[in-house]
């Protein structure tokens, strides 16, 4: 492999001298064959060598895997991420696939002395109350932020007060969430404590006194992209990159469709039907399949991808990553390749991922006279109420109103 990388004698023998051969290399051999290009290839060999250099790693040496965790934590803590270089997310990234490639590092979810309940709790929700996994992982993320901040108190569940959950949702306002945000975390943090109570883990009467923030019905207008907008997003996607190739894929499926981010990932090469020219998708938050009629566009986008782009994987999910080791593409990959692409064109005040696609098309629908249920049936609500949110302000009606000559009606 090395003989394959590099031409320099010289710099052939120095990788092969350096510790962990064998592990490199099995690593190595694993990206060549899931269709690695020889250039990234080189720089995935010179990472791995920096890597053993800079962490001082040896061949049978039980110090390796706390030197390698103690590092990784360290360099995925927050304020190392926002201080690296672009150079340096990219060695970090390299160093963190092969060393979970070799099952030396797991990401660690956030530790505090009450894991064993949230995990029950989780437990319990799938099982009794058959939530969806995000709403599961939602409300535990929420949980487990309330408890590391309860342990830098001091203060266990078992005496916890009501105030404390009155300054833990205080935090949120303080941190500039606006009130539909803490009231959605207040609401999480209810539905656990509920639960508490009736295992005893806590005192009785804490859900009913936590008070989430007032929201008023329609207080807030959609923040989505105009037509232009969009049509400026999907021209960046115009050129022969493969990484431009399956964001236009998947940028015409959310524009077309109004699709959620989760939805999109969730596309399995079998949705596809190509001689009912159908495309079906799984919707988890109202739990039903939706059928949509597979557009020619959008079909040609998603055929350019596969037959071009998708590496050779037998994972049968349809957008998987470029980079070993292949797999899904997750909801938040697929946020930020919305974010990015809006961010780099300059636009800003609004949302910025893939549900202000979903806003801009039902607004687009409804603009071109269509009911709001013929809108909610194809972006599948389950009430015209969630729909009606998108014809709050329409600028042209407002505008023919203004026009209107009231004669001596005033």
């Amino acid at each position: 492999m090395f003989e394959i990388l590099f031409g320099q004698p010289r710099t052939i023998a120095r990788y092969r001298s350096a510790p962990l051969q064998k592990e490199r290399l099995q690593y190595l051999s694993h990206c060549e064959r899931l269709g690695i290009k020889i250039e990234t290839l080189r720089k995935i060999a010179y990472h791995q060598w920096d890597l053993v250099r800079i962490l001082d790693l040896h061949d049978n040496d039980s110090s390796n895997l706390s030197k390698i965790e103690n590092a990784l934590r360290r360099w995925s803590s927050p304020a190392e991420r926002k201080s690296r270089s672009r150079a340096g997310r990219r060695f970090f990234g390299h160093a963190e696939r092969w060393m979970r490639f070799m099952g030396w590092f797991e990401p660690r979810a956030m530790f505090h002395s009450h894991t064993r309940e949230v995990a029950i709790f989780a437990t319990r929700m799938a099982s009794e109350r058959g939530w969806a996994k995000k709403t599961i992982d939602d409300c535990c993320r929420t949980v487990d932020s309330f408890f590391v901040w309860l342990d830098e108190t001091g203060v266990d569940l078992s005496s916890a007060g009501i105030s404390y959950f009155d300054q833990f949702i205080a935090r949120y306002h303080a941190r500039g969430f606006n009130r539909s945000t803490a009231h959605l975390y207040a609401q999480q943090l209810r539905r656990f404590i509920r639960f508490a109570e009736q295992q005893a883990w806590c005192r009785p009467g804490l859900a009913d006194g936590i008070m989430p923030p007032r929201r008023y019905p329609g207080e807030t207008i959609p923040k989505g992209l105009n037509r232009d907008e969009v049509t400026r997003l999907l021209a960046t996607t115009e050129g022969n990159h493969p990484h431009e190739i399956r964001a236009r894929a998947i940028l015409m499926l959310l524009i077309t469709y109004g699709l959620r981010a989760g939805e999109v990932s969730g596309l399995q090469l079998g949705d596809l039907d190509w001689q009912q020219e159908m495309l079906r998708v799984r919707c988890p938050k109202p739990g039903r399949t939706h059928l949509y009629p597979l557009s020619p566009d959008v079909g040609q986008a998603i055929l350019r991808y596969l037959r071009e782009v998708r590496p050779a994987h037998p994972e049968r999910t349809l957008f998987l990553t470029m980079k070993a080791p292949i797999r899904p593409l997750t909801r938040g990959v697929i946020k930020g390749i919305v974010f990015t692409r809006l961010n780099d064109l300059g636009i800003t005040g609004k949302r910025r991922g893939p549900h202000a696609l979903r806003h801009a098309a039902a607004q687009h629908l409804l603009d071109q006279g269509l009911s709001m249920k013929a809108v909610g049936d194809y972006l599948g609500h389950r009430s015209t109420r969630a729909t009606a949110i998108y014809a709050k302000v329409n600028l042209n009606v407002l505008r023919e109103v203004a026009e209107i000559d009231l004669g001596g009606l005033l």
